[in-house]
């Protein structure tokens, strides 16, 4: 008897598994292949993934909340539609896989648009624009990146920057040491180690790099070189099938440029180096 019972519990939680697993897959499937904005107006608000340590887009004070420029434009985007927004920190490179099983609704999180991202997911019109920068120590001597000929270069894992060194390796990949970089899970990480000296370059987004040598006690210790890589375009990431939820954020998006909340918010992150096509809208 026991025996029996053993097995028919065994069953019952095999079945349960799979239940669950079914379950999940469908749930997952539907949330990429539906138009969701109907279910996320009734439910009153809307997931966005982000890297929380991406200075100055979104990261976190030392009390824990979460600031930053894409916060405040989200914020503002969808109290244009009564929605709040509930931001969930993901693993960066990770992050089209969360956007496409469900568990997040949107990237927005200074994400850059490319040929390869916009094969798998949508993107609204873009809203910043940004470039590739390699920064070094004064110290380092390195002022081109033909000074990188044997040296260790950073970059963060699944970003714009590991991509264009992949992408272009003769930029920098075939010059630095074992023509390899070094990967970071974020930049706050990569550029402590450039304080150190285990790295001596690391390629970053020009929005983080200027705010955080900015607020360095010496930010003249510090040297920026523009990469030859292209101009960078930061748009709103969502799955395909959200063809309304894309029309929504760009009419949004274009009324925040008409009504000045964008130039407010540029300011308050960027002062007057930011650089937005929005403003440029008749």
């Amino acid at each position: 008897m026991k025996i029996k019972r053993l097995a028919a519990l065994l069953i019952t939680l095999i079945c349960t598994l799979f239940i669950s697993a079914c379950s999940g897959i469908s749930v997952n499937r539907k949330a990429n292949t539906v138009d969701n904005w109907s279910h996320i107006k009734q439910r009153g608000y809307i997931t966005v993934g982000v890297d929380d340590t991406f200075v100055p887009m979104d990261f976190r004070q030392k009390n824990g909340q979460l600031i930053g420029y894409d916060v405040d434009l989200a914020k503002a985007v969808f109290d244009l539609y009564d929605i709040k927004v509930s931001f969930q920190t993901i693993d960066w490179s990770m992050n089209t896989t969360e956007l496409k099983n469900g568990t997040i609704d949107l990237i927005w999180n200074g994400f850059s648009k490319n040929p390869e991202r916009k094969a798998k997911i949508n993107f609204s019109k873009t809203y910043l624009y940004s470039t590739q920068v390699l920064v070094s120590l004064k110290k380092n001597k390195i002022d081109q990146i033909a000074a990188m000929k044997g040296k260790t270069l950073g970059v963060q894992t699944g970003s714009s920057g590991y991509n264009d060194v992949m992408q272009y390796p003769q930029v920098f990949k075939k010059r630095i040491k074992n023509h390899e970089p070094i990967l970071y899970d974020s930049f706050t990480n990569a550029f402590i180690d450039l304080n150190a000296g285990r790295i001596q370059g690391l390629l970053i987004d020009s929005t983080y790099a200027n705010y955080y040598i900015s607020r360095q006690k010496h930010p003249e210790d510090y040297t920026q070189i523009n990469s030859p890589f292209p101009k960078e375009e930061f748009g709103v990431g969502m799955r395909k099938s959200d063809i309304t939820l894309k029309r929504k954020i760009n009419h949004a998006l274009t009324k925040l440029a008409r009504n000045g909340t964008i130039t407010k918010i540029d300011h308050k992150w960027f002062g007057k180096k930011a650089e937005s096509p929005l403003l440029y809208i008749n």
